[in-house]
């Protein structure tokens, strides 16, 4: 076992089982904990998930956005983060890409994803 496999057992995030199945198209909410002074809480996230790089991997992540107030937000999620504390998925869209990158320039009914009910 080289050095580098001995780092990547030490980092990886236990939750990570709990992040897996899902895919780009799908509307998840994300658990994420924040610190705010000495106490932490968890806030939910929930957006579409635009485009997973690395899935799996140390290095992977994922991208989910959501309007919030009529402008998007986006945030990015390393799947090994700590901050994770799950992934829920609210719908599978139906999806034939593997980024999602057009969504950013779309508003209203023209940002939704088809829901995909044969998965």
């Amino acid at each position: 076992m080289n050095l580098i496999d001995v780092v990547e057992k030490n980092y990886a995030n236990p939750n990570s089982s709990k992040i897996s199945g899902f895919r780009t198209g799908d509307t998840i909410e994300v658990a994420v904990r924040i610190k705010e002074g000495e106490k932490t809480r968890i806030q939910n996230f929930q957006g579409t998930c635009i485009a997973m790089k690395h899935p799996g991997q140390m290095n992977g992540h994922f991208r989910v956005r959501k309007i919030s107030d009529g402008v998007g937000v986006e945030r990015v999620f390393p799947f090994h983060s700590p901050a994770v504390e799950g992934v829920k998925i609210i719908s599978k869209g139906k999806s034939r890409r593997a980024k999602h990158n057009y969504l950013r320039t779309r508003t209203g009914k023209a940002a939704r994803v088809a829901v995909d009910y044969s998965r």
